[in-house]
């Protein structure tokens, strides 16, 4: 009974003309310091953002190499947004306190001000509690990454040396060292992320296993043919069918490697243009290296071309022609010494194929042309005609198949020679007369 009789008097005293006028006059003296608060944050963030603006020209740039990422404007309003959200949050904050103050003053609304008051302080003590308890998983984590970065450095560093040839392994080669060390850094990743899964915040739970399963399946599903040029990319890697730089033929495309990964092999052809070739296409071709011979130190990569020449032009004469063509055009390698194969004998003509050794796979083109051009030269200073791939005519009366160039000055040819039957056949060595 006298702990109610209090009370009551305490009410009523809460109720009373002056406390009223004291809330009153607190909520005025309050909300003078909230105009006052707010009038210097303005004042603030206009001076902020003045000086952000006067710092626009001299303020560097991102960049990433010659890529400019973000420009000196760009960041000054980058840095203005984020003071101006700053700002706006902080006054959030503030009208949030005053109108648990001013609620406080009176006794109706008391209540409020510590329900509201009570809001703020039971989610803080949430998010606290929250942190306590997760803080040994946190350490766990934090253990664990600490040990996957430090692996896969001295992973970074033993591949290293295996790259540059102080650490051999009997079978393992240089040029695996690079794409080695690129799976073993993803496996030490995966590996890594499968041992952190199970101490992350919510990885018990049924949404967060529902989504993990939702990726999964769309990973397997749309990922088929990119995990199949992946896997084609670690087989072509460890068959080294080629390497940067090498000059290959994969399918019908002739070209210089210049770009190899996990998904796509890039070719540059020989007219300069580009073409990117998926790995699991060209794992199913056939891959043609003309480099190969070259770098692995042997004689050469061998360059071919077939002329065809009449039988009445010695044999040994056309493989002399021949080779010395060959040893005339630049690319062309004087040791192993140039051969020549007589490949077929057909109805008009015989085959000549000149065989010759390069060490410059990339000039194939240009020392083909070459070539050809120094078997011309050759054989029409020596006089023999090319007689393929189909020339026919009568001889008498006809002049040589020889360009203007290369006939002697005043050639005029031959005449018909007619005999008669019955009279004696003209001497060879008499003049010709028409």
């Amino acid at each position: 009974m006298k702990d109610f009789h209090s009370e009551w008097i305490k009410l009523q005293q809460s109720h009373l003309p002056r406390t009223v006028l004291l809330g009153i006059l607190y909520s005025l003296l309050a909300t003078a310091v909230l105009v006052l608060v707010l009038r210097a944050i303005r004042f603030l963030f206009r001076r902020f953002r003045a000086t952000i603006h006067g710092w626009r020209e001299s303020m560097p740039s991102l960049r990433i190499q010659q890529y400019e990422l973000l420009s000196a404007a760009r960041i000054a309003n980058l840095i203005i947004l984020a003071g101006k959200v700053f700002t706006t949050a902080l006054v959030l904050v503030i009208l949030y306190f005053y109108a648990s103050l001013v609620l406080g003053f009176f006794p109706w609304t008391r209540g409020y001000a510590q329900a509201l008051l009570g809001y703020v302080l039971s989610a803080l003590g949430l998010v606290l509690s929250t942190i306590a308890s997760y803080l040994p998983n946190l350490f766990v984590i934090l253990i664990i990454l600490v040990a996957a970065f430090y692996l896969i450095r001295f992973t970074r560093v033993i591949f290293t040396e295996i790259g540059k040839g102080n650490i051999t392994f009997s079978g393992f080669h240089p040029e695996w060292a690079e794409p080695t060390y690129k799976i073993a850094r993803f496996l030490l990743l995966i590996g890594a992320a499968i041992v952190v899964f199970p101490y992350l915040p919510g990885s018990k739970s049924p949404a967060f296993r529902g989504i993990s399963i939702f990726l999964g399946v769309l990973f397997s599903l749309g990922s088929t043919s990119a995990v199949a040029n992946i896997v084609a990319g670690v087989i072509l890697t460890y068959m080294r069918a080629f390497r940067l730089g090498d000059r290959v033929q994969i399918a019908d495309t002739v070209g210089d490697v210049i770009e190899t990964s996990l998904l796509v092999t890039r070719i540059r052809t020989i007219k300069n243009v580009e073409i990117t070739i998926a790995n699991s296409m060209v794992l199913n071709s056939h891959i043609i290296n003309f480099s190969g011979s070259v770098q692995e130190g042997g004689d050469g990569l061998i360059l071919h071309t077939s002329v065809t020449i009449g039988y009445d032009a010695p044999w040994r004469q056309i493989h002399q022609l021949l080779t010395e063509a060959a040893l005339a055009t630049p690319g062309i390698m004087p040791q192993p010494v140039p051969f020549v194969l007589q490949t077929a004998l057909d109805d008009f003509y015989v085959h000549y194929q000149i065989n010759a050794y390069t060490s410059q796979p990339s000039r194939m083109q240009q020392t083909y042309s070459e070539l050809h051009q120094n078997i011309q030269d050759k054989f029409y200073q020596a006089g023999v005609e090319i007689m393929s791939p189909h020339y026919s005519t009568i001889r008498d009366g006809n002049r040589i198949a020889i360009p203007d160039d290369y006939l002697p000055q005043g050639y005029q040819p031959a005449g018909f020679r007619i005999n008669l039957s019955g009279q004696p056949k003209p001497d060879p060595a008499a003049p010709n007369r028409e």
